[in-house]
Formats: C-alpha cells, structure tokens, sequence
C-alpha cells in the first residue's frame, strides 16, 4: 500500500495510528466479552477504521457527524469516554440511551455524533436538516454522514442526495462499500460499476478512495471538507474496503468466499499503516509495544468500571417521562381586539405570527413559496420572509420530515406541509420510528410540526380525503392535534409550534373555507391536552374532533330535547380524560363520534378508557360511530353513505331511549 504522507507532521501520523488501533484493540476485547456472553450483540468494523478514524480527523470538532454501527471509530476519535460506551452496549444507566437502545443507537451533542435507527436511510436526511442549518445560520461547517453500500438502495438515500444537490446543502456523503449488505454482494445490490457514478443524476461531485489507506482518506477528506467550507455543495464519496467480520458475529461468514478473505487480509489498514510508519522510523517495536499496553490499560480500566455499575432499576415515572421533552406551558392571553375569519385564514395567521415570533422557524412543503401551498395557506408568505425560510421542497416526504429532524438537532424549529395528510405514507418511517422516539431513547427532542390537509366530505376520493390520525395517536413520543374551530386551530397551531417535541397538526379541508369565527387579531396560545366543552347538557355526552364535531351540533340543533355535552377534544394526544370522565360521570351516558373508519380509531381507546374508568357511572353502553370499513370513495352519493353524519343521528337517538 501506497502513502503519500509526505505533507503530514509525524504527529500527525502517530495521531492516525493510534486513532485507528483503539478501536481494534476495543473490538477485539468486545469479541472476547461477547463470547462470554457478557454483551449480547456486536457488530464489528475491523478492516474499515480507516474511514472512520480518517473522516472524523478531517473534519473540525463542532462539525456534526452521523456514522452508522460499524464506526466505531467516530466515537472514539472523538474522545467519547470509554466506560461510557461499554455501559451504552451494557444497557447500564449510564450509557447514553439509559438501557434504552443498543450498540450505536443514539448521540452526543456534547461530541456532534449523531447516531443511526436500525432502519438506515432516514440519517443520510437528517444530515441534510443538520447542514441547512449551518447553511442559514452562516456557519461554515460540514457535516458528514455515513451509510454502506447497502443502504444505497433505500429511497430515503436518493431523497437526501436530491435535496443537498437541489438545495446545495455542505454535506459529505460518505459510502462504506464492503462488499456486502449484511450476505447480499454488490451484484445483487445494484448493477452499475461504481456507486460513485450515482452522483452524476444529481448534478453532485463524487470521488473514489481507498478506504483502507488512512492517510488517502485523511488528506483527501480534509480538502474536500475545506472546499465546501468555502464552496457550500453535497460531495458523494464512496470508500471501497471490506468487512472482515460477518453483518454480526452471530452471522457468520460463511457467505463469503475465503479468497476474499486472504485479498484483503493484506490489505488491513493497521498493519499496513504501522510497518510503512516502522520504515520510515516514526514507529518502533518498542512504542508500538507501550502504545498497546496503554490502550490494553485504558479498556481493561473502562471494562471495570461498566461492569461495575449495577443494573438499571425499572420505574415507571422515569420511562414515561422521558417519553416527551418536559415544557410549561407558557399561556399569551387573548386580547379583546377579534376578527370574523375562516378556518384556514386562522391557520395562515398563526403561522405568519410564529414566524415574526421565531427566527429560527423554517417552514418546509411542496408549492408552498411563490404557489403559496395546494391551500393557498402561505400565499405571500415568501416576500415577507424569504425563501430561505418558506422553502419549495421536492417531492420526497421522507427526507423533508428528516430534514426537519436535522434542523431540531441543530436548534431550529420547522413546520412542514404535507399537501395531502394522505401523502404522510410516504414520510411514515420517519415520523414514527425517528422523530417519536428520539427523546425517550437518548434525550434529543424533535421540535418538528407536521401539518396535516385531511378529511373527507369534498370529493376527493381515497388518496387525498383520509383522516389518519389512528396511525399517530398510538405512537409514545407523538403529539396529535385536531382543532374544530377557527380559534382553536390559531391558539393550539401557536402552541405546538412552540413545543419542542414532534406534533402532528390535523386541519380539515372541508373546514377550510366553509367555517368563520371570531377570532383574536393578535398572537395568543391555547394549551395542548385541554378539550373543549361545546355545550353543555345533563342527558348524553357526545365526544367528537374535527369535523365531527360541526356533525354533531348540526344533529343536536334538530333535537333540541336532547340536553347533551358536546366535548370537542381538539388535542388526541395527550387526550383530555378528567373532561371526559367528569362529563360520563354527569350524564350516565356516551356517544363517540369520529370520522375515520370504526376499527383501531381513537373512539375504540376512548370507549375502553370510560368502560374501565367509569362504569358504574353509566346507563347504557358506550355507543361508537364511525365511517364504513373501506376505503373513503369519490363519488359523492357514495361518500355520504361512507362518511357516519346519517349514522349518528340514529346510534344517538336509540341510545337515548335505552
């Protein structure tokens, strides 16, 4: 193997030496451990700590990096204490996820590591969110993020790359090409000559480097990280190296073939790297020696003091409120100036009033700068505050929600439309396995507000009327909005906004332009968690959300012998049960009307909550209705007989007389 090192100070090249041997050595103590069963997983990087060690000694100490399971290295270049990150692969409280998460499944902002979730793509956005902040903050910084060859082919890999090239976004994509995704070889990974050449499709400069020669990927890195310093632009490398371990240890290696194994064994980065550092006397026997006794110290003395730690003692209070970032609700009062507007002149307010309040708010969509969004919500919101802020996105769901979770890593807040809630499919991932468990596993708050165009009761057929607010409301680390009214939508848009951890924010298209109310000129905020009571009534209580709620009244204005409470949850989670139950407890009875179709909908959850709560208090059963089980249809006839209004005129009436 070739260096060219002839521009690096010898302490620099000892510095690359031991950066790379510390992590050996770690991982061979780790295998010795594992096959005590004194840890239970591992996932081994030998023969790639080139990379790690040589990207991280690239790039400056405040600039993010995102490595993967296999990078080692990051974390220990970086100077992650190393009793902390066994207790991390221990499960012990110290570690960072708190017994939480496993492996490398979390961060450090304190070192600017970012770590991966299992599912691999969404981290390649979430660099690009981490960048645009830097970006728009003017900080000259990069950041780097790791993915493998594998990884690749997951669509969130071509979303970030089109939006850092789109965007011209300072990142450094950096491929780990070892040969293998877990067994699967290159060839049955993708079928070009080299994944560098992807970069062509995104208008993106690439490069190729051994990803065994350390100081290749050292001095090349650095001055690839130095031009876009200078010249903000995404760069794809791609590093070809191999594994010498299986995917885990408990994979094997039987997959590969043992001629490999013998290519590349002559290719290890450390020896290599150690016998040219012997010829040209930077490195003896003698100091190689006292080097690895140092680190054999330094990880024996780490070892002890994890194991050492007693195992984590389960409480319910703790787990539950890690679950969410802790806020108090910081209430701005109404003042008594108001205006007659629709319901979605109040949302457009609330937003142009939290970006006059929040510099750091950006707020990302598709057509949602010059257009002004499918709705026409942030029509002229563009000569006010820029595109730098109301930002045309591509459309890819998935990486714009990750971006979003970059921004919050790097002290931004960013509201992103989805045109249609239908379309927040395609960003799923995302949403429920990133930005909902990010606090709970390792303390990082996602201070992200997905807003959500939904409902049906327009004609717009079953891929832009769906209300699928089931698929949030059970998901821990979720916050899920729902306002009925003008001035609900304004005061709780202003709060969750506020609030630093990820909401998703219904608003009912049917709603938009065929409901007005009086509503405060000025900012004000309204608290998350608190329903509404409608009217108030001793004989029935009558629950509902959205839409559902204006059914509701339409249907008890016609039977004006009905004394009913009408609670308008406005928030579905955290659900407001001391109204609820408060309400059951008055009335005896309960009815529950939601849009969405009856099965695994919020009303189940609510009804089995006043069954087990409340049942003594009650007259009759606890009565659900919803719209039919299929998907909602387009042509009208067919979507009034879908939608429950008809229904629930009937289920309230027979419940009445029971």
């Amino acid at each position: 193997m070739q260096y060219q090192a002839e521009h690096l100070q010898e302490n620099e090249l000892i510095a690359l030496y031991k950066n790379m041997l510390f992590p050996r050595m770690i991982e061979e103590k780790m295998l010795i451990l594992l096959r005590q069963g004194k840890i239970s997983k591992w996932f081994s990087g030998m023969g790639q700590e080139a990379i790690s060690v040589g990207v991280t000694m690239a790039l400056k100490a405040e600039e993010y990096i995102l490595p993967m399971h296999r990078n080692l290295g990051v974390f220990t270049t970086r100077k992650i204490p190393l009793e902390q990150l066994i207790s991390q692969w221990n499960g012990k409280a110290s570690g960072f996820t708190k017994g939480r998460d496993r492996s490398f499944h979390f961060g450090s902002q304190a070192h600017k590591i970012i770590g991966m979730i299992s599912h691999l793509g969404p981290q390649l956005g979430v660099a690009d969110g981490i960048a645009l902040a830097h970006k728009l903050q003017n900080k000259n910084r990069v950041t780097a993020v790791f993915t493998g060859e594998g990884g690749t082919s997951e669509g969130d890999f071509h979303e970030a790359l089109n939006v850092a090239s789109v965007w011209q976004l300072p990142v450094i994509f950096c491929i780990e090409n070892n040969g293998y995704g877990l067994s699967t070889p290159t060839n049955e990974q993708y079928h070009c000559k080299d994944l560098a050449d992807r970069a062509l499709g995104y208008g993106m400069e690439s490069h190729i480097i051994d990803g065994n020669n350390i100081v290749d990927v050292f001095t090349k890195v650095k001055a690839i990280a130095e031009s876009i310093r200078q010249n903000h632009r995404p760069v794809l490398i791609e590093f070809k190296t191999f594994r010498m371990r299986g995917h885990e240890e408990s994979s094997g290696t039987d997959y590969v073939p043992n001629s490999l194994f013998e290519t590349w064994k002559t290719k290890d980065p450390i020896d290599n790297f150690e016998q040219f550092l012997q010829s040209i006397s930077v490195l003896s026997e003698d100091i190689i020696n006292e080097i690895k006794t140092d680190f054999t110290h330094n990880i024996n003395e780490a070892i002890a003091i994890s194991f050492e730690e007693s195992e984590i003692t389960p409480s319910e209070s703790v787990e539950l409120n890690d679950v969410y970032q802790q806020i108090k609700y910081q209430e701005v009062a109404v003042k008594n100036d108001f205006d007659n507007i629709r319901f979605i002149d109040a949302i457009s307010e609330s937003l142009k009033q939290s970006l006059e309040r929040h510099d750091n708010l950006i707020m990302m969509g598709q057509d949602i700068a010059e257009y002004g969004g499918a709705f026409k919500i942030t029509k002229g919101f563009i000569e006010q505050f820029g595109k730098d802020r109301i930002r045309n996105t591509p459309i890819c769901e998935s990486a714009i929600i990750e971006t979003a979770m970059g921004l919050s890593i790097a002290g931004m807040k960013s509201v992103v439309e989805m045109q249609f809630g239908d379309f927040i499919s395609s960003g799923f991932n995302p949403v429920v396995n990133l930005l909902a468990k990010s606090h709970y596993r390792w303390g990082q708050n996602a201070d992200v507000v997905i807003r959500m165009p939904c409902g049906g009761d327009v004609s717009a057929g079953p891929f832009h009327s769906q209300t699928n607010e089931a698929w949030f409301t059970k998901t821990p680390g979720l916050k899920v909005v729902y306002p009925a009214f003008p001035y609900d939508a304004k005061g709780l848009l202003a709060t969750a906004i506020n609030d630093p951890n990820p909401v998703l924010f219904f608003e009912h298209k049917a709603l938009y332009r065929t409901l007005k109310q009086e509503v405060p000129k000025d900012y004000f905020t309204l608290p998350l968690g608190k329903a509404s009571v409608v009217r108030k009534g001793k004989d029935i209580t009558v629950i509902s959300y959205g839409a559902g709620v204006h059914w509701a009244l339409d249907t008890l204005d016609q039977h004006q012998d009905i004394a009913a409470d009408l609670i308008d949850l406005r928030t579905l989670q955290p659900l407001d049960t001391e109204t609820i139950y408060n309400s059951v407890k008055k009335t005896g009875k309960v009815i529950i009307l939601q849009e969405d179709s009856l099965f695994g909908g919020v009303a189940s959850d609510i009804s089995a909550l006043i069954m087990e709560h409340c049942f003594e208090f009650l007259d009759g059963p606890v009565k659900r209705v919803a719209s039919l089980e299929t998907p909602i249809p387009f042509a009208k006839n067919l979507e009034n007989q879908y939608l429950p209004k008809d229904r629930f005129e009937k289920a309230l009436l027979t419940l009445m007389a029971y």
